[in-house]
């Protein structure tokens, strides 16, 4: 696959693309989750959970570079046209449940935080039509998209140092205090919150000298990983185990502490900046879940997003309740624990086996 480089983007843009699919609605909340297992252990599964991440982040770039293509290419090449065909039908409808999982927990936030009586079909359309509004601008507005979201609510990063003077450091101690299955089991549940770097598996065409952008990558998983760490160690610091159970939103819990002398309620303020966190993770996931399927029929991609839109739009509302929003939740991240650990890895091996015996019959 070419793509003609004015639609193209500089390769150190993909840290910008890898941060912002990381860094989204899943660090509001993804202490407790992670922390139920290995409790004061837990910053210790995120920092494991950011080392798989980079040996995916290795194998994908391995993987497109041997096939000169995105995942589109790779299925058909592997699997055949109908059998590839599927798989990348599949891989689009990941993408799309993707992003139907942060927009939705994103109003779950809104509701229950400041607006009780939200009319969810309302503030569902008008986000989507600002999503469609910047897709079909283009990949390049994607990514620039991505570029504002990562830059502009970054100030945000300061307010997680003010509960520090309220912590007690001495509770992340002893370390390495709980077995090798719960570090295991807070590792798969971190594995919904560092989901994102696949999107590379779709957009790597879209890079200009793509062989230099594996830098930026890793530096972009580097930094989410950093975050994450940081978070979760003064989430730890902060909290007793028991209140971290109790906290379903430990980071929003931790903004009302907050004290300014301009604004009372700064989660308030936070909730609201985090729209421009989550507007660059649904524009890429539904720019990836509509490319995928336009690379697998071959129709217009503004068509197939409207219809993949439309999808996300009937969806949303009808998960609403905490039991429906948790059991989507939980789909999405064991969707996504086997994409990282099971067949992107496949997909690797292969792609070496088939490397090395097209070596032999040379």
């Amino acid at each position: 696959m070419k793509i003609a480089e004015r639609f193209q983007v500089s390769h150190f843009l993909v840290f910008y693309l890898i941060h912002s699919l990381q860094f989204g609605v899943g660090v509001l909340g993804f202490q407790r989750i992670v922390a139920e297992k290995s409790g004061r252990d837990a910053w210790i599964a995120v920092i494991i959970s950011g080392l798989f991440v980079h040996i995916s982040v290795w194998m994908i770039f391995r993987i497109l570079k041997d096939f000169d293509g995105n995942i589109i290419d790779v299925h058909k090449e592997l699997f055949g046209k109908w059998i590839g065909g599927a798989l990348s039908t599949l891989f689009g409808l990941y993408f799309c449940l993707l992003a139907i999982n942060v927009l939705n927990t994103y109003i779950e936030i809104i509701v229950v935080w400041m607006f009780p009586d939200l009319n969810s079909w309302l503030f569902t359309s008008i986000f989507l039509l600002l999503v469609y509004y910047v897709i079909s601008g283009g990949f390049r507005i994607v990514t620039g998209i991505c570029f504002f979201g990562v830059v502009l609510p970054s100030y945000l990063i300061f307010t997680f140092f003010f509960p520090i003077e309220f912590s007690d450091l001495s509770n992340l101690a002893p370390p390495l205090n709980h077995s090798f299955k719960d570090m295991a089991s807070s590792t798969k549940d971190m594995s919904l919150t560092v989901l994102g770097f696949e999107a590379l598996l779709v957009y790597y065409p879209f890079i200009k000298r793509p062989e230099k952008s594996k830098k930026w990558a890793h530096l972009g998983v580097a930094y989410s990983t950093l975050l994450f760490t940081l978070i979760m160690m003064i989430s730890l610091a902060y909290f007793s185990e028991e209140q971290l159970q109790k906290n379903v939103w430990a980071t929003l819990t931790i903004w009302k502490i907050v004290e300014m002398p301009f604004v009372e309620r700064f989660e308030y303020i936070g909730i609201a900046n985090w729209c421009l966190i989550i507007l660059p993770n649904v524009c890429l996931t539904f720019w990836c879940a509509s490319r995928c399927l336009k690379d697998t029929f071959k129709f217009n991609q503004r068509i197939l997003l409207a219809l993949v839109l439309l999808l996300a739009f009937f969806i949303i509302p009808l998960i609403q309740t905490r039991e429906k929003i948790s059991f989507f939740n939980d789909l999405v991240s064991q969707i996504g624990f086997y994409m990282m650990f099971g067949y992107i890895p496949i997909l690797f091996f292969l792609t070496v086996l088939i490397k090395k015996i097209k070596g032999r019959k040379a």
